[in-house]
């Protein structure tokens, strides 16, 4: 199979994930900007839920590029991905109308997480199918920032219990750390085409 359909299908689920969380943003009863005070708590989850699902297409995009042929282990691994992020409306919607309540941002830890495992899964499905010398396993070498996200998930879900806001910041660190472009696929891509 080729990864054509896997790529656009996985495409359309991320772009359906956007649109259903900013039709969760209703919009304020008030005309004055003291009306749009409520809602903070709800567009920052959005915010960061939205930055959460960019980062995962663009490094999902990435990832599809080293690959030369889908198997049904990829297909798989890349559904599990898909389903953690399917998860993103449902827990973005609740910790905003929550306000970042301890058990909402404890959920939201876990979503992040999961959906952090699950694409360390595809990441090793694709190099276990691609081999060892593969392009994506020169680019993702050790995989600091992936490995210090899971740890920083697990710390933040411990934390959300007693500092919700403590919890929140690790998750913006995480967003922001992952902000920063990761070049190294990229670069190896352009090596190879030259």
């Amino acid at each position: 199979m080729g990864k054509n359909r896997l790529e656009a299908f996985s495409d359309g689920v991320l772009a359906i994930l956007i649109t259903i969380m900013v039709l969760e943003l209703k919009v304020p009863q008030g005309t004055n900007l003291a009306a749009l005070r409520p809602l903070l708590p709800i567009f920052f989850s959005y915010v960061l839920s939205f930055l959460y699902l960019g980062i995962y297409w663009n490094n999902h995009h990435h990832l599809l590029n080293t690959v030369r042929h889908v198997t049904g282990g990829i297909l798989w691994a890349n559904l599990h991905l898909l389903f953690w992020l399917s998860l993103f409306p449902f827990i973005t919607g609740w910790v905003g109308e929550n306000h970042l309540a301890p058990m909402p941002m404890a959920l939201y830890g876990v979503v992040l997480l999961m959906a952090a495992i699950s694409y360390f899964i595809l990441q090793y499905t694709i190099i276990a199918r691609e081999g060892r010398n593969s392009l994506l396993a020169k680019a993702v070498g050790r995989d600091f920032k992936g490995k210090i996200s899971g740890i920083l998930y697990a710390i933040a879900i411990a934390c959300a219990f007693y500092q919700p806001w403590f919890a929140a910041s690790i998750y913006v660190f995480v967003a922001i750390m992952w902000l920063v472009p990761d070049r190294r696929i990229e670069r190896l891509l352009n090596e190879v085409e030259q």
